[in-house]
Order: structure tokens, then C-alpha cells, then sequence
């Protein structure tokens, strides 16, 4: 069998589950189970970007996926009525101060001749900053925060179109697709933070170092109520695509549900599921096809020889820390565009979601399972990962519930089985990953 033939195959094998998804089950389970797919397979290619293309351990991938989570609220949703009067341009102010301070003390410390005076300066220039920083911030926090607290206390973001046609709240919105590459350019602009201070250390401790900046950012999320109402959430976010209860008030579209022989809810819950997916696939397969142009261009290649032996490519001259800056920034900036689509899915901000398991161990997985260094294989994995994540567990309990057919209700190890149904989907990952390390170790469709 050649190799394109078995990658045709294999792409043709996860897409039968889907299909029989469909039919088994629904086709409303098939395409949300399909939406999030093509999310998680974005988010893989960048991840194979880093490790893949450069060999970057980045583990703080939900923290560029709760930035591009956060871009959704600031541009797409609608400003909060009297918020930035009361306090945001104060806020806006105090930030802008903060940075000032940051700025003023990093030049103090370049200016200044070494010895106790610099350290002196650079104190006393941090140590002012901060008392007028916090002196303009925290009055302007707790007057946004006053405003509606039960519904908003926070800004809002910066759709005034959608607060102009606050009356119809039913209408799609194209204005929230502005926050998809906002949320990439969020992401990129942490990841150059990032960058410049971890990316000279060693592989475990960049490691460290990602996963402990990501856990900052979903701090700060869950804390700064004025940016994003913290854990009470945000919901009721615009969306690109009509909304299920304006599709069953069309009478054109009813007349075309019924001739396919479908009711209005069931049509519309579909038809909305399938716009979804299509303006993801557009976006993953632009990206498939930018990441592998990078891969076949000089550039990648050299990100690869950087990669197998940053030695012999410094030796030839390379810049490796910049070159692993630059990949370091596209990956983040690819999980931050696709944890914007997540929240543009979802039509809500949920801090309190952006857990490791689902947005690390996942995600690393998809891409181990797929092939690292190859970005098919990546978004393969990303299709077959979250299948297996989603649909185990229902699978799990169907098992369970055939091989104790035969045991009466209440019997104790029927019981014990059935509790520990929602362990199946941990389990079969683990299984998964030891069956692909021991018989493909380079993965599914492996890097060539």
C-alpha cells in the first residue's frame, strides 16, 4: 500500500465515524461533535508548528486559547452602556501608566552606571509607578464594576453595531469574525512576552515556564471582573451565522425543511450546525495550506535543521533564538484564532473551562497521535482525539450496559462497572497513546 493511499484511508476511516455518528446516533450529535473537530485541529497545527517544525515543549496552550477566548468578548460583544464613562478610560489610562513605569525602569536600568544608585533608581522608579498605577486603576475598576453587576460590571467590547440593533437580537452578526485574527494577534503578542524571557531555557523549563504564564492569564481572567466579568462569565455573544429561531419564523425555509422531510427545529439546529463547520473548514484549510508552504520553503527547512542540531545550525550562522521567537509567535497566534472560534461556537466566555486536560493534554495528544512534524497528521489527530474524547464515554456505558445484561439490577459489580463508566474516556486515551508510541511511534501518518 503507498503512503498517500494509506492517508487517504485513514482520513476516510474518522470520517465513517462521523457518518455513523449520524446515522446511529443524530446528525445534530455528528456536526457538534464535527465543529469542535475542526477547532481542536487548528489548534494542533500550531502546536505541530512548536514541536513539530522547531521542537518547542509548550505546555501553557490554554492560555493562548483563553486570550483568543477573551478577543471574542472585547471586539464582538456589544459595549456595556456607561462603562467607559465611568471608568474605562481611567482603567485605559492606569494601563498605559503601567507600561510607562515597566518602560521608564528598563531604561533606568541600561542608562544608569552599575552599582547601588542604578538598584536605588530603578526601586524607587518601580516602587512610584505602582502607587500611581494602582492610585488611577482601582477607583475606575470599582466604578465599572458598579454599573449592573448582576448582568454586566465590565466594559464590553467594541461592537456598537450589535448595541445600535439591540432590538433585534436575532440577526447574525459578521462583525464578531473581526475577533477571530484579533484573538491570533492576543495570543502572538503573549507569546512575544513569552518569548523573550523563556525561550533561552531548556526544554523542561520552557515547559514550566508556559504552563506557569498560562495559569497567570486564567488567573487574571477569573479575577479582573471589568475585563471579562470574571468566573460570573459572559454569554449571549454574537454569533456569524442566523440564529435557530429566525430560520423557523422563515416561511421559505419551513416550505424547504418540510420538502426534505424534516420539521422547522430539527432543519434549523442543522443548517446552523453546518454554516459552523463551513466557515471552520475554510479556516483550517487556509491554514493547512500556509503551514505547508512554510514546511516546503527554505524556512522550513531550516527550522527543522535547528530543531535536529542547533549546534551545527548556529554554526551556520542561524539565529536559533529568533528563529524560535518566530515560530513560537505563529503557533500561539494559530491557538489564539481557534480558541476565538471556540467562544464564537459556544456564544459564551467561560474562564473556568480553560483546564490543562482539555486544552494541553489534548491537544498534545492529537498531535502525537497524528505525527508530530507532519501538519496532516496533526489534523488527523485532532478529528480521531476528539471523537474518541466525546464519544467513549456513551460508547463505554453501552458496553457495559450488554455485558451485564444478564446480572440483576443492584447487583454490586454491574454497579461498580456503570460508576466507572465516566473513567472509559481517560482510560482509552492512555490506551491510545501507549498502542500508537509501541507500533507507531512517529505517529499515525509520520513526519517524512
Amino acid at each position: 500500500m503507498s503512503e498517500t493511499t494509506k492517508n487517504i484511508g485513514l482520513f476516510a476511516l474518522v470520517a465513517c465515524l462521523f457518518v455513523l455518528t449520524g446515522f446511529m446516533q443524530s446528525w445534530n450529535a455528528s456536526l457538534t461533535i464535527l465543529n469542535m473537530a475542526l477547532i481542536s485541529a487548528i489548534m494542533a497545527l500550531g502546536v505541530n508548528l512548536q514541536w513539530g517544525f522547531a521542537g518547542l515543549f509548550n505546555v501553557g496552550v490554554m492560555g493562548f486559547v483563553a486570550l483568543g477566548g477573551l478577543a471574542t468578548v472585547l471586539i464582538g460583544a456589544k459595549p456595556v452602556e456607561g462603562a467607559w464613562s465611568a471608568g474605562g478610560f481611567q482603567i485605559l489610562l492606569a494601563l498605559v501608566l503601567g507600561a510607562a513605569t515597566v518602560v521608564a525602569a528598563i531604561l533606568a536600568y541600561a542608562k544608569l552606571t552599575k552599582g547601588r544608585m542604578r538598584n536605588i533608581g530603578v526601586v524607587a522608579i518601580l516602587l512610584v509607578g505602582f502607587f500611581i498605577y494602582r492610585g488611577v486603576f482601582d477607583p475606575g475598576v470599582a466604578a465599572v464594576e458598579a454599573i449592573n453587576p448582576a448582568t454586566n460590571g465590565n466594559l464590553g467590547g467594541l461592537n456598537w453595531l450589535a448595541a445600535a440593533r439591540d432590538s433585534d437580537v436575532r440577526s447574525a452578526d459578521l462583525f464578531v469574525l473581526l475577533a477571530w485574527p484579533v484573538g491570533g494577534l492576543l495570543a502572538a503578542g503573549a507569546a512575544w512576552i513569552i518569548g523573550k524571557t523563556a525561550l533561552g531555557l531548556r526544554s523542561d523549563y520552557l515547559a514550566i515556564a508556559t504552563l506557569g504564564i498560562a495559569e497567570i492569564i486564567i488567573a487574571i481572567m477569573k479575577n479582573e471582573d471589568w475585563l471579562a466579568r470574571g468566573v460570573k462569565n459572559v454569554s449571549g455573544l454574537p454569533r456569524p451565522v442566523p440564529y435557530e429561531v429566525t430560520l423557523q419564523d422563515s416561511a421559505s425555509f419551513v416550505e424547504r425543511a418540510n420538502a426534505l422531510g424534516l420539521d422547522a427545529t430539527t432543519a434549523s439546529t442543522l443548517w446552523v450546525k453546518t454554516l459552523y463547520a463551513g466557515l471552520f473548514a475554510v479556516v483550517l484549510i487556509l491554514m493547512l495550506i500556509m503551514a505547508q508552504a512554510a514546511l516546503k520553503s527554505p524556512w522550513g527547512r531550516m527550522m527543522r535543521a535547528i530543531r535536529d542540531n542547533e549546534v551545527a545550525a548556529q554554526a551556520m550562522g542561524k539565529d536559533v533564538t529568533k528563529r524560535h521567537l518566530q515560530i513560537f509567535i505563529l503557533g500561539s497566534a494559530i491557538c489564539g484564532i481557534a480558541g476565538a472560534m471556540m467562544t464564537t461556537l459556544d456564544g459564551q466566555l467561560t474562564p473556568g473551562t480553560y483546564q490543562p486536560l482539555r486544552f494541553t493534554f489534548l491537544i498534545w495528544l492529537m498531535v502525537i497521535v497524528g505525527g508530530s512534524g507532519n501538519n496532516f497528521g496533526a489534523v488527523l489527530g485532532g478529528f480521531l482525539i476528539y471523537f474518541l474524547w466525546i464519544q467513549v464515554e456513551p460508547m463505554g456505558a453501552w458496553l457495559i450496559d450488554v455485558l451485564t445484561s444478564g446480572l440483576a439490577d443492584g447487583n454490586p459489580v454491574k454497579e461498580h462497572l456503570k460508576d466507572g463508566v465516566a473513567y472509559m474516556r481517560l482510560m482509552t486515551m492512555g490506551i491510545v497513546l501507549l498502542l500508537v508510541l509501541r507500533f507507531s511511534p512517529r505517529g499515525l501518518i509520520p513526519e517524512k
